[in-house]
């Protein structure tokens, strides 16, 4: 157990806190990753319990009554357990892990019944670890030093932080490395704002969304990066969602049938 540094008169961390060491390459295979967009209701989850599961947000809703503990559950948005105090409150009960902000952790209302992992951002690289590029877990752009596409990145090793790319997604995608799957499955990765979030209905609170404001600036180049960096014969991605914004070109499309067919092998 670690200990972490807190802030003057914040709240005790919950006691259970883990080290994202403890859980590199603990996993294999096949993983799907459960996000927000509208495709997603079209997923039919329990045909693939025995699948691991990692999810973002208010997708969490797709596990009510299913009985399936999500692999890993994370959350970016320091605002929804304001927002969906419901949701938030049931993946702390039901997620085996679960990856927030210190700050998310010393607010909690409802403690996670599984381990606790806090996060935090790969630290900015000195200008001799941006020479030689000499730390193989943090995947970094090779633009100009100074500019704003250097803070774009995909890391192998959560203990070392994580990228942001404006989408908790790409924070699963990094999870899903970190654990040691080799075979990531989206589901609803449409990325379409407009659309909104299959959770959300009429009446319900509905979130902030920065989709369209940082698709082209970040998410898109993060994931572009992770296509041409990541992935390979050791880690692959593959997205369900039909009518994602996600070129084909970064994370190729596949059918229901075509990722049974993946898992399987």
């Amino acid at each position: 157990m670690n200990s972490t540094s807190r802030t003057p008169n914040a709240s005790p961390l919950p006691l259970h806190v883990r080290d994202f060491a403890d859980c590199r390459n603990i996993a294999h295979g096949g993983v799907f990753i459960i996000a927000s967009g509208n495709s997603a209701k079209d997923f039919p989850i329990e045909q693939f319990a025995d699948i691991p599961m990692i999810t973002v947000n208010g997708a969490i809703s797709m596990f009510m009554g299913t009985g399936i503990k999500p692999f890993f559950y994370a959350c970016t948005d320091t605002s929804f357990s304001i927002q969906q105090p419901d949701l938030f409150a049931y993946a702390m009960r039901t997620s085996q892990r679960v990856a927030l902000w210190a700050r998310q952790a010393q607010e909690l209302a409802v403690e996670p019944t599984g381990g606790l992992y806090l996060l935090k951002k790969a630290p900015k690289p000195t200008l001799t670890e941006w020479l030689l590029r000499d730390n193989q877990d943090l995947v970094r752009s090779r633009a100009v030093l100074g500019s704003r596409n250097r803070s774009i990145g995909f890391s192998k090793n959560l203990a070392h932080g994580f990228f942001d790319a404006r989408t908790v997604l790409y924070l699963a995608l990094q999870l899903a490395y970190h654990a040691g799957f080799s075979k990531v499955i989206l589901v609803g990765a449409d990325m379409n704002q407009s659309a909104g979030r299959f959770y959300e209905t009429d009446g319900s609170s509905i979130s902030p969304c920065g989709l369209d404001q940082h698709f082209h600036s970040r998410i898109l180049p993060s994931l572009k990066l992770m296509s041409d960096k990541v992935v390979g014969k050791e880690f692959a991605v593959y997205n369900l969602s039909p009518s994602s914004r996600i070129p084909s070109g970064v994370i190729p499309v596949k059918t229901l049938d075509e990722v049974k067919a993946i898992i399987q092998t």
